[in-house]
Parts: structure tokens; C-alpha cells; sequence
């Protein structure tokens, strides 16, 4: 066998053992999140810390928090929550993962509230 051929050999080799060996992404589960909330019609914030699994109300929306995580504390720090949010008149309008860092990823998509995640405690 060619130089070449075991040098690629031994690549392939190196990147086929770490990428199956990679350290994957470690979560905690968190008790609770802190949350803020734009009333966009008054301008006013509210800011909370809602338990996980507890059914919440502020103003026209109805929303529970199923789950809280943060990355453990030897990765960059970030927090995740799952939350599902509903108004009376419409329903179900948000359902799905938020990111702290990342707030404008899957943002809450309503006229007159914003809502994000401060951090999971």
C-alpha cells in the first residue's frame, strides 16, 4: 500500500472514531423559567419566573412552560424551554422550543404580546 493510501486510510479512520465518539450536548433540567413578556399596545414589560408544568395567565394569553433546560455549566451557557401559549379567541398560536440566546429564532408571532426566555433556575 501507497504512503498516500495509508495516510488516508489513517484519516479516515481519525474522523470516522471522533465523529462517532464526539461528546454530545448535556442538558439540565431546570425547575423553572424566567420569562419577559411586551404588552405591545401599553409598552409595558412583565418579567416572571413560571414553575415548569404550571398553567399561567397574563392579560389575553394562557401558557404552559413544559420544559426548562440549560446547557450544563462546562458548555457555553444557554437555555431552552418548550412552551405552549393560547388566547381564548384564537386558540393555540404558539407551540415549540425557545432559545435565550437566539430569541428571533422561534419567536412568539402575535399583534400584541412579545415573549422570551430570560434563563432556566
Amino acid at each position: 500500500m501507497s504512503i498516500m493510501k495509508k495516510l488516508s486510510a489513517i484519516l479516515i479512520s481519525l474522523f470516522v472514531f471522533f465523529g462517532l465518539f464526539a461528546p454530545a450536548t448535556a442538558y439540565v433540567d431546570r425547575q423553572s423559567a424566567v420569562i419577559t413578556i411586551l404588552d405591545k399596545t401599553s409598552g409595558k414589560t412583565y418579567t416572571s419566573a413560571i414553575p415548569v408544568g404550571t398553567d399561567m395567565k397574563y392579560e389575553k394569553l394562557n401558557f404552559i412552560i413544559r420544559s426548562c433546560k440549560q446547557t450544563d455549566p462546562f458548555q457555553a451557557e444557554n437555555s431552552y424551554m418548550f412552551i405552549e401559549i393560547s388566547t381564548a379567541n384564537d386558540g393555540k398560536i404558539f407551540s415549540g422550543w425557545m432559545n435565550k440566546n437566539e430569541p428571533g429564532e422561534n419567536p412568539l408571532q402575535n399583534a400584541d404580546f412579545d415573549m422570551w426566555l430570560v434563563r432556566c433556575e
